[in-house]
C-alpha cells in the first residue's frame, strides 16, 4: 500500500478576508479529514502564524518562508517535509471548509487504481479539490501551483464542492 498525506495549505495573507481567515477555516478542514485516513498530516503556514494542536487529528506544522512566491511555493515547502516513503499528497486548501472526505477517499482511491501525476475532484466538469498530486511530479511545481497542469478528474459531483472562502460574505454563504 502506497503512503499517502495530506497537505493543507494556509500560507496566503487573507488580503481580501481582512483577517487572518486560516485561524479561523483550519478547524473547520481538519474537522472534515478522517482519523487514519492519511499517513501523514502537515499544515503549510506563512503570512500568520497558526496554532499547532488540533483536538480532532494531529498534524505538523510547516512554516514557508517563501510563501508569498505562490500556492505552489507553499506546496513545495511542505512536500520537502514528507517521508520518504510517502508517495502522493492530498492537496487542500484552507478556504475550502466543505471538502468532503469522500471525495478525498474517491480521489485517492482512482490514483490507486489508475496512477497519474495528478488526479483532481471534479464539481460540473470543472476541477477543484482535493487533488493528488505524486511524488513523481514534486520537483515540478511551479510558484503559482498546480493549475497550469493538467489532471485526470474524478467526478465528485454528488458530494459538493469544497466552498472557496476569500471574504467574509463567501464565509456567511457556507
Amino acid at each position: 500500500m502506497s503512503g499517502i498525506a495530506a497537505v493543507v495549505l494556509a500560507a496566503g495573507a487573507s488580503t481580501r478576508f481582512g483577517t487572518p481567515k486560516q485561524q479561523l477555516l483550519l478547524p473547520r478542514v481538519l474537522g472534515r479529514l478522517e482519523p487514519g485516513q492519511f499517513d501523514e498530516l502537515l499544515v503549510v503556514e506563512g503570512a500568520h502564524p497558526l496554532p499547532g494542536v488540533s483536538p480532532h487529528l494531529p498534524y505538523r506544522l510547516v512554516h514557508c518562508p517563501e510563501w508569498e512566491r505562490g500556492t505552489g511555493a507553499s506546496l513545495r515547502c511542505g512536500l520537502r517535509e514528507l517521508a520518504a516513503g510517502i508517495e502522493a499528497a492530498v492537496v487542500l486548501l484552507v478556504d475550502g471548509p466543505q471538502v468532503s472526505p469522500r471525495a478525498i477517499d474517491r480521489v485517492v482511491e482512482s490514483w490507486r487504481k489508475q496512477g497519474g501525476d495528478l488526479v483532481a475532484a471534479s464539481y460540473d466538469g470543472e476541477r477543484g479539490h482535493p487533488l493528488l498530486v505524486a511524488r513523481a511530479a514534486w520537483d515540478e511545481i511551479p510558484d503559482e501551483g498546480l493549475r497550469a497542469i493538467k489532471p485526470r478528474l474524478v467526478p465528485c459531483d454528488d458530494l459538493g464542492a469544497p466552498g472557496d472562502v476569500d471574504t467574509p460574505a463567501d464565509l456567511d454563504a457556507e
